[in-house]
């Protein structure tokens, strides 16, 4: 019982796996149909011409034809071989069969028509653009084939043109359907080329109007931001010497002296030296902001080159100390360390990771509140530069509003190759961790490439919103209500 159940499964097997041997031969077979260029299509076509062949072989006499036997069948067959690889090489393809046609009058002629053979390798040719050769052998075997019938027969020319019409039609209708073809299809890829170039032209054309709508974006915001950044650190710069910034100690009028006849104001002494430092610190963030945005915006004023360049990059690590101060300036205590040896970093990780710095820092003055202070840690490791700023003030519900500030940063720390995450901290506050590679990047920002993918092109909008709002902030937290 159980030997005829395993037999069973064996037979079962066999059915459903063929035998390897099989499974070879199959493989071969379409490995070498590939070779060749052989489909269906092309066995089913020569099958057709095969048996109008034959047919034409049946059917042939006249005077000086060989008799009907196996011979001339199997010559005949042997004609349309060629036909199976048409599509691969259409020209060799017509100069075999009428090779052959040519080889099978001399040694075995039959009175056949040459054009059930040549139709299709004659369409196949003028489809390939081979539109000479499909036209001159046709007729050389036209000519050939009149003078050799009225040499032989002595028939009358209207008779010889009545044998040979429907075979001189036949054969000119294949090359006029193949020229019809090949014309058709050079006609869609003329069409198909046109519809490239004009997409071409129309992305060109659209990228030419964003590159204008840029200029124009630029100079609007130079003219309204850049002129209000100025005015800031003029009127900085003007109170400062108002407050006697310049005047030697002990001067009248310097700072901490009254002047004459004036009325000491209760304070004022000991509120005057916050006063300047956060005077000093509006006009050093105002011009620092300025400078940047300048630098931009004379990119986008330019010939539309990348903005992305290192040339827009005036900002990095090593204005870290200038930053920090002026956060402190603002209110905001903020410490600093460093682990790990520092290295140089290429210029686009260098400018993102002080852009990453000041926005995070500026949501400090921002949204931690009044009595917020910051922590910034910067890990050096082989290949990766860490970047943390954690504070411990208010968390998310201290944060009011959905601003761009963190998705500008995670765009930045991307763009470069590297991560970025924020959020509320366990013990109370936020903190913001962005991961960025010490080596250059392995591709950049393409010039024309959106705000969202290339990040200093935003760099004159981040340099005056963090300015602004240092220099908001700390007004608000440092200058006293009169």
């Amino acid at each position: 019982m159980a030997d005829g159940i395993r037999g069973g499964d064996r037979a079962a097997a066999g059915r459903r796996f063929p035998p390897p041997r099989l499974v070879a031969y199959r493989d071969g077979v379409g490995r070498l149909r590939d070779a060749l260029g052989i489909r269906l299509v092309d066995v089913g076509a020569a099958l057709v011409v095969l048996a109008a062949v034959e047919i034409t072989v049946a059917t042939g006499s006249g005077p000086g034809a060989h008799p009907l036997n196996a011979v001339a069948y199997i010559a005949g067959g042997a004609l349309v071989i060629p036909v199976l690889f048409r599509r691969k090489w259409p020209l060799q393809v017509l100069i075999a069969c009428s090779v052959l046609l040519l080889f099978y009058y001399w040694f075995d002629r039959r009175n056949i028509s040459p054009a059930p053979l040549l139709c299709l390798p004659l369409f196949d040719a003028a489809v390939a653009g081979y539109l000479a050769v499909a036209i001159v052998i046709p007729a050389f075997y036209m000519s050939v084939g009149l003078f050799v019938v009225k040499a032989s027969t002595h028939e009358s020319l209207v008779t010889l043109a009545s044998d040979f019409l429907l075979s001189i039609v036949v054969l000119a209708l294949a090359v006029v359907l193949g020229d019809t073809v090949r014309g058709r299809r050079a006609l869609a890829e003329q069409t198909a080329e046109r519809l490239r170039i004009a997409a071409e032209e129309r992305e060109a054309e659209a990228a030419r109007r964003v590159a204008e709508e840029r200029l124009r974006i630029a100079r609007e915001l130079h003219d309204t931001v850049a002129h209000s950044m100025a005015t800031i650190t003029v009127q900085a710069g003007s109170a400062l010497h108002l407050l006697g910034e310049a005047r030697p100690a002990g001067a009248p009028g310097a700072l901490g002296q009254a002047r004459p006849g004036a009325t000491a104001e209760p304070g004022d002494a000991a509120t005057r030296p916050a006063i300047r430092e956060a005077l000093v610190a509006i006009r050093e963030t105002s011009k620092e902001a300025l400078v940047d945005m300048r630098v931009t915006l004379g990119q986008l004023r330019g010939s539309g080159a990348d903005v992305d360049g290192s040339e827009t990059r005036t900002a990095g690590l090593d204005r870290l100390d200038s930053l920090t101060e002026a956060v402190r300036a603002a209110g905001a205590p903020v410490s600093v360390a460093i682990a790990g040896e520092p290295v140089p970093l290429p210029p686009a990780v260098d400018h993102a990771a002080y852009r990453i710095l000041q926005e995070s820092l500026t949501n400090v003055l921002r949204h931690a509140g009044p009595d917020a202070s910051a922590a910034v840690r910067l890990r050096y490791a082989p290949g990766t530069l860490t970047i943390e700023v954690a504070d411990d003030g208010a968390g998310d519900d201290g944060r009011p509003g959905h601003g761009h500030g963190l998705t500008g940063m995670a765009e930045r720390a991307a763009a470069v190759g590297g991560e970025l995450r924020a959020g509320s901290r366990a013990g109370g506050g936020f903190e913001v961790t962005a991961r960025l590679p010490t080596a250059r990047p392995a591709t950049s920002a393409q010039p024309g490439a959106t705000a969202r993918a290339n990040p200093a092109a935003v760099d004159d909008a981040d340099a005056v919103a963090g300015a602004d709002a240092t220099a908001q902030a700390g007004a608000a937290q440092t200058i006293p209500a009169p």
